[in-house]
């Protein structure tokens, strides 16, 4: 595997995974909360380990495609966990935002019908 399909799949993979903390209640994706919603602060260490994992991920890519490991400072960790914040903001805005008022729209549709 070159790096011409290693980069990209690893941006789609990052893109998924910023994103699954907010499409579904679940902890872990297994275990249904006893409330029946998950609190944020799960949804926030769930987007945490899929963080690393990406990590790991793009890791390994690297090696496979490298051969080697490139010593990353400090810097390059922090522009990676924002451009993770980016890539989870749909998830997020759906969650928060968007399915509030999709469902209000569906509610008032009904209303009138």
């Amino acid at each position: 595997m070159g790096n011409d399909i290693a980069i990209p799949l690893l941006l789609v993979i990052a893109l998924l995974a910023a994103n699954l903390p907010w499409a579904s209640d679940r902890v872990a994706f297994v275990v249904e909360p006893p409330s029946g919603r998950k609190p944020e602060w799960v949804r926030f260490a769930e987007w945490l380990i899929l963080f690393g994992l990406v990590g790991l991920i793009g890791a390994g890519l690297e090696m496979r495609t490298q051969g080697q490991l490139q010593a990353q400072g400090w810097e390059f960790w922090v522009i990676a966990l924002c451009l993770f914040a980016v890539f989870a903001l749909p998830g997020f805005v759906y969650r928060h935002d968007l399915r509030r008022r999709l469902r209000k729209r569906d509610r008032d549709r009904r209303r009138a019908s």
